[in-house]
């Protein structure tokens, strides 16, 4: 098989263009961009007390640097910039979209950081309200899931309701299941891959294809230095960006849903974080509690840490199912080519085998002090 061919036979159409190429550099450069800024934001962090302390309720002996969410940030920032240089024409047609999605995230990261570093936190409504005006600006700039089978204007009310809910819903999914070192950012990069792998086979989805591979690459950088035991954590500044962000593209370009199956391959893309924060609120709400507020340790990876799994095989174990819950939504999807498919899948799983060796080898030359459940919030 030529080149062209197999480029051809995962949806790359232009196989001698520049835009698959920009969207490598980009997500190149974002993980190169966190991987390297991280360690200094560490030893600042450290320094000026931007830290999660050992109490109660987490095991970590030490101090553990909270604002890993900023490198994710800048990563992701960084690359984007890179790829409007690369490809300003791609950027021209789909600049509105990212600059919803970017500023949106950015309230967030902001929102998020301020509440990691206040010792009380902010209040949870104020976090909400902020959440769902994010949420709505990204219904403004016609980023919506776009329902077709009422009629108007019941369709269009409807549209918003669920776009706001999945958006909110996913923002404060991916923050609780930030509870264990690596989780967060492997699913993080899992979906983000699986997002690219599929928005890149239709050109009305180049917004969702760059920011997609900004945010995998970030993901991936981050990884390398949170994987058990972890260096730094991305605290909620972190989960609030990763988490709107991912449910934003997960709908850029989506079709009309006309029935509730149509919902399937947006649901499954973020498998772990859904089904992982509906069975807590079911849970804590047949026994009567307030789900928002009642910190538990009945999230998935509770569970599997009390089934004698170690953080890093629980981590592991979540990936695969947020990797299987992937593929099956491109499988879902209309004019997907079946290589496209397994070609992602192996990609995945070579780059998150590459980073763990990396890590665990990083580990054996220079031991860290462990930290079991380092940032477990929920």
């Amino acid at each position: 098989m030529t080149f062209e061919n197999f480029m051809n036979s995962i949806g790359v159409a232009e196989p001698h263009g520049r835009g698959w190429l920009s969207v490598v550099l980009t997500f190149m450069f974002a993980w190169i961009v966190t991987y390297l800024f991280i360690p200094k934001v560490r030893t600042f962090a450290l320094k000026v007390g931007w830290a999660d302390q050992p109490n109660a309720r987490r095991l970590n002996q030490e101090p553990l640097a909270n604002a890993g969410g900023l490198a994710i940030y800048a990563g992701v920032i960084a690359a984007i910039i890179l790829a409007g240089c690369l490809a300003p024409i791609v950027i021209a047609k789909v600049q509105v979209s990212i600059l919803a999605i970017l500023l949106g995230g950015s309230v967030l990261v902001l929102v998020g950081f301020i509440d990691d570093q206040l010792p009380e936190g902010l209040p949870a409504l104020f976090r909400l309200v902020v959440q769902l005006l994010a949420s709505l600006l990204l219904v403004v700039c016609h980023i919506q899931i776009h329902i077709s089978y009422f009629g108007a204007p019941i369709d269009n009310v409807l549209s918003i309701v669920l776009t706001v809910f999945w958006v909110v819903g996913i923002t404060n999914a991916v923050n609780l299941m930030d509870g264990m070192d690596g989780l967060a950012g492997g699913v993080s990069f899992i979906t983000a891959m699986t997002i690219l792998a599929a928005s890149a086979q239709f050109e009305a989805r180049a917004a969702a294809t760059l920011i997609a591979a900004a945010v995998a690459g970030a993901a991936l950088g981050f990884l390398r230095h949170n994987y058990h035991p972890s260096r730094i954590i991305m605290g909620d500044a972190g989960a609030y960006f990763l988490g709107y962000v991912l449910a934003a593209i997960s709908i850029l370009g989506s079709a009309k849903v006309t029935t509730v199956t149509s919902l399937i391959p947006t649901i499954m893309v973020l498998v772990v974080p859904v089904v992982d924060t509906s069975q807590v609120i079911i849970k804590r709400l047949l026994s009567g509690r307030n789900p928002l507020s009642t910190p538990g340790k009945d999230h998935l990876h509770h569970r599997l840490l009390a089934q004698g799994f170690s953080q890093r095989h629980s981590a592991v174990i979540l990936w695969a199912i947020a990797l299987a819950g992937g593929m099956i939504a491109m499988r879902l999807q209309p004019g997907i080519r079946q290589m496209a498919i397994v070609v992602t899948a192996i990609g995945i799983a070579i780059l998150l085998v590459m980073t763990v060796w990396l890590r665990l080898r990083a580990i054996v030359h220079t031991p860290d002090k462990p930290t079991l459940d380092s940032n477990d919030k929920s």
